[in-house]
């Protein structure tokens, strides 16, 4: 269940401080797919939690020197156990899109919730992360049933050229198949 405060009941809450209100009357209708791993194709450190919440050092590894300043998030991460981290509560707007945009509306962080993968975008991902995301998106169309199966989408999908996750190794036909 997602509680009052629009976090999931079965997520570890880790509060991040890169997120701010959606613009008024905005109605959430989108759920776009991500894939995060740090370093690329390293699975299993803080680095994504230090990331999201302000606290990565970017002296740790050559890679990321890029994201030195760099403020973003997602609603949640989910790792390759299957445990679920949610940092945006669901109603907040997360800055996970980035310059984006959906049948034409620029701005997907105003109506869109944003799910990380720990994974890369030729990496396969595992039973249990298809299971916790089937799970989270179940509870997440219970509360926002404008998010249908046409309006879930892969980062690329909203930013090609610039984004290819969550990238080859997803399984989009097995995830719909779950939630058909």
């Amino acid at each position: 269940m997602i509680n009052s405060d629009g976090i999931l009941d079965s997520a570890i809450y880790i509060e991040s401080p890169f997120y701010n209100q959606r613009p008024q009357g905005t109605e959430i209708n989108l759920l776009v797919i991500h894939c995060i791993s740090l370093p690329e194709g390293q699975f299993g450190t803080e680095h994504i939690q230090n990331l999201f919440t302000g606290k990565l050092d970017c002296c740790a590894d050559p890679s990321f020197a890029c994201l030195q300043g760099l403020e973003v998030s997602a609603h949640c991460v989910i790792r390759r156990d299957g445990i679920v981290e949610q940092y945006v509560p669901f109603h907040e707007r997360a800055w996970h899109a980035g310059v984006s945009s959906f049948e034409g509306r620029e701005g997907c962080n105003d109506f869109s919730i944003g799910i990380e993968l720990e994974g890369t975008d030729c990496s396969e991902y595992t039973d249990l992360q298809y299971q916790a995301l089937v799970n989270t998106t179940q509870q997440i169309q219970v509360n926002y049933p404008s998010i249908t199966l046409p309006r879930i989408v892969g980062h690329s999908d909203i930013a090609p050229g610039r984004k290819t996750d969550p990238g080859s190794g997803f399984d989009w036909e097995r995830y719909f198949s779950k939630l058909a």
